[in-house]
């Protein structure tokens, strides 16, 4: 094939100088006519300054129409030349030239409507019978134009097969019946597209659609379906298609900066030839970095690539074009045709065909066709998609071929109303060159698309086919090498996939553009899409970004810990020797070393702190609203019952060394068997306030759900703070009384002092409890458990070690020393001593 089209080509150039006669092969009779719109030219004429319904001028030729209405030519003479197809029969064709604009596309389709024979349209009330001018109609290629046409095709039930109309909204039926396209509509365009994006994680983009019915139809189709995918659009915008206006070049250059302010890497452009090269033209006169643009065959194809100047600084292009087969010699059909125009002898007998139609007024289709060669339209000839024209005129023919009733003999040349063919069209399946065709239920033909890369390969340009899609998309990566520098696909993204338990924080303006945030501890979110943790129910917990609530175990102080074994150790050993000192005591109960610190009423101190040490157990385990009330309780009359004894023996050195004159009258009291008086008063007045205590409102099980991250830990809490003050407080009096008795008091050289002991115990007792209240305060855990445990323990050894162990000392390893001629002689220094 190419050796023959160079030869064409070098016979072109002899013989291009003169011009030729192929604006004459657009018109031919025939049993059958089928009209043409095709865009021949671009650029009309004064359309903004027509002033008066005048015929719309075009300024310079479309390459691409010309050969589209080329491949109407060829395969209607092929349908001509067939013993199958229409045999005996002869089609005819009507081309006219559309400008890419509906006004001139309306002139020709009025024609097409108009009365067989006649220039007038026929007006009456039931159009079954009325004949026009043409069979059926071929085009036009933009949308624009054929939602103009198709109404008016469909009031008269012409069949209408367009080879480019890609709009949604032609795919309503009854809007428009009649009309039929062999390319796949903007749905499936837009699908495969938005498919593109979500396979390489590019959610921030930018799209841009022409000011045309193609280019908006386009456009709200994607943001309509790009929102189901989670792909942010950064700036949405429509460009001129005017580009002759004075403000295009403005709205161009906004676009432009609106787009680079907005940071994205990838656009998504819907557009047409014109109006996608100004705006990438735009792009590159203004520097705008390198980004991937995702086109159409609107312009994927055009000669944007081999005419704009540094094309390749705009970055990477990827697009889709329909799947569509090469048309078996219609190249060699182009390079023929083009010699043959340049012979008079044909030329002669085009002009005489061309003259035997009617052209109701209309001139040539394509003035400027006459001056051009086969050398200016080989590049786009080797590029042109033919299939979409071949296969809709091949649609009318098998139609007409099906509403005569043809068989191999002939056909019949009966009468045909063009709406006779719809039934056909609708319903029967076609072959074109061994591939099946058939129009579905929305009258397109859906063949599927290649996704196709603009690739420069040692200088050299090509569409490279890196993929496919009809019902699923194909993507071979390996091909595609991207504008960057390691060649890699560039990331644009105004968010990433949030992961399990993580929420969307929308940022910026953008609704749909957010960060992924973790949803934090006690809250969870179960769903990839929410924007809100749900926080968990009071009994239940959840770790950092989780995606469900857990319930919570019970924390308190187990039996089994090994601080727990630790503490009841450290508890035996302090009850033992808090035994073994009372043991000691009982056994020496009339030694004046024990008469002297108290007498008998040791034993019900010693008695008291070792039943003090047991109640250490009451805090080990799970509590419950009884044991928490039982703890304070023991604790205070425990504690009362130690204290009362010191207090007597206070009151006693008081009454020695501060007031001598008031001694004999009050001595009786706090010593021998009346001592006991104070104690059982100091008891009963503590249990008047345990029973305050337990009727305000004793301590409680409590369960704290903040303090621990997972566990709820079960504590007691105090109910009545009066209460509570009014039990221990007593105890504290008491402890201050006894301080306050026994501080003072002068120590004698080397001789025993009794206050001495109950000053140290009592300090000991005051430092314990500052700390336990500063230590007790601040802990929110099982800890505040061994802190209640430790003070017991530390205040029982405190009393021990400063008041009784000295006396222990003196029983056991100073026996001579226990003697009550020393302890009288100690008490009567320490009489004298104070009254001095």
């Amino acid at each position: 094939m190419v050796p023959y089209l160079l030869l064409g080509l070098s016979f072109g150039y002899v013989v291009a100088l003169k011009p030729t006669c192929l604006s004459t092969q657009f018109r031919r009779p025939g049993d059958y006519i089928i009209g043409g719109l095709f865009p021949f030219g671009m650029d009309t004429i004064n359309l903004t300054a027509r002033s008066e319904p005048t015929l719309v001028v075009c300024e310079r030729l479309f390459v691409d129409g010309l050969i589209w209405a080329l491949g109407m030519k060829f395969a209607i003479d092929q349908i001509n030349n067939s013993t199958s197809l229409l045999p005996g029969v002869k089609l005819g064709y009507d081309i006219y030239d559309t400008c890419f604009e509906p006004l001139a596309a309306l002139q020709p389709s009025l024609l097409f409507l108009t009365r067989n024979g006649t220039t007038g349209i026929g007006v009456v009330c039931n159009y079954t019978n009325y004949q026009p001018r043409v069979t059926a109609v071929i085009g036009p290629h933009k949308s624009d134009l054929c939602l103009v046409t198709a109404k008016l095709f469909s009031f008269f039930l012409i069949p209408q097969v367009s080879y480019g109309a890609s709009s949604e909204k032609l795919s309503n039926k009854e809007l428009y019946p009649s009309f039929y396209r062999t390319v796949p509509s903007d749905k499936k365009l837009v699908e495969a597209v938005v498919l593109l994006l979500n396979k390489f994680g590019w959610n921030w983009i930018a799209t841009i659609g022409s000011d045309d019915e193609y280019g908006r139809g386009a456009q709200e189709l994607f943001l309509r379906i790009v929102g189901n995918y989670s792909i942010c659009v950064a700036y949405e915008g429509l460009i001129p298609t005017d580009l002759t206006d004075p403000k295009a070049k403005i709205q161009l250059k906004e676009t432009i900066e609106l787009i680079n302010k907005t940071k994205v890497n990838i656009i998504v452009l819907f557009a047409y030839t014109q109006p996608a090269q100004a705006l990438l033209k735009q792009s590159i006169s203004m520097g705008l970095s390198k980004k991937v643009w995702i086109g159409t065959e609107a312009w994927l194809f055009s000669d944007i690539a081999s005419s704009t100047s540094n094309i390749q600084s705009i970055g990477t292009v990827l697009g889709f074009i329909m799947k569509a087969s090469p048309v078996p010699g219609f190249q060699e059909y182009v390079a023929d045709l083009f010699t043959s125009v340049q012979q008079d002898e044909f030329c002669q007998e085009s002009m005489e065909s061309y003259h035997r139609m009617a052209s109701g007024g209309l001139g040539t289709a394509c003035k400027q066709c006459d001056h051009i060669s086969l050398h200016d339209i080989l590049p786009i000839l080797s590029r042109s998609q033919i299939q979409p024209v071949h296969v809709a005129v091949h649609s009318v023919a098998h139609a007409l071929h099906r509403a005569l009733g043809c068989t191999h003999q002939g056909c019949p040349k009966a009468t045909i109303r063009s709406w006779q063919l719809l039934h056909f069209m609708n319903t029967f399946t076609f072959t074109v060159n061994g591939q099946s065709f058939r129009f579905d239920e929305s009258h397109g033909t859906n063949t599927g698309y290649k996704l196709i890369l603009w690739d420069w390969k040692n200088g050299t340009f090509t569409h490279l086919p890196v993929g496919d899609y009809e019902k699923s998309l194909y993507v071979d990566k390996s091909q595609i090498h991207f504008h960057t520098a390691d060649q890699k696909e560039p990331t644009s993204e105004c968010f990433r996939e949030c992961k399990p338990g993580q929420i969307r924080q929308i940022k910026g303006f953008h609704l749909c553009c957010y960060d992924c945030r973790d949803c934090p501890e006690n809250t969870f979110c179960s769903s990839k899409d929410s924007s809100t943790c749900t926080p968990c129910l009071e009994h239940q917990w959840s770790p950092v970004r989780s995606t469900r609530c857990y319930d919570r175990s019970e924390r308190y102080l187990f039996w089994n810990e090994p601080l727990t074994v630790a503490l009841l150790t450290l508890t035996s050993i302090t009850l033992c020797l808090t035994c073994l000192t009372a043991v000691l005591f009982f056994k020496n109960l009339e030694t004046p070393v024990v008469q002297a610190s108290g007498g008998d009423r040791n034993l019900l101190a010693l008695s008291a702190l070792a039943l003090l040490c047991l109640s250490s157990c009451l805090y080990i385990g799970k509590p419950s609203d009884r044991l928490c009330t039982t703890q304070q309780v023991v604790y205070a009359l425990c504690l009362n019952a130690c204290f009362s004894t010191f207090l007597t023996k206070s009151l006693e050195i008081t009454l020695l060394t501060e007031f001598p004159r008031w001694a004999p009258t009050f001595l009786p009291w706090v010593t021998q068997r009346r001592a006991w008086l104070v104690v059982a008063l100091c008891l009963l007045t503590e249990c008047l306030f345990c029973f305050s205590y337990l009727h305000l409102g004793p301590d409680g099980l409590r369960s704290d759900y903040k303090s621990l991250r997972s566990e709820v830990l079960l504590v007691c809490d105090t109910r009545s703070w009066l209460a509570f003050a009014l039990m221990h407080g007593y105890n504290s009096c008491l402890a201050i009384v006894c301080f306050l008795c026994t501080f003072m008091v002068d120590t004698p050289g080397k001789k025993y002092n009794v206050a001495r002991g109950i000053t140290f115990a009592f300090l000991i007792y005051f430092i314990i409890w500052i700390f336990f209240v500063a230590i007790f305060a601040t802990l929110k855990t099982v800890l505040r458990a061994v802190t209640q445990i430790s003070t017991i323990l530390m205040l029982t050894l405190g009393i021990l070690g400063t008041y009784y162990i000295p006396k222990c000392y003196i029983i056991l390893l100073k026996p001579d020393l226990n003697t009550v001629n020393y302890f009288q002689n100690s008490i009567k220094e320490e009489t004298e001593g104070d009254s001095q």
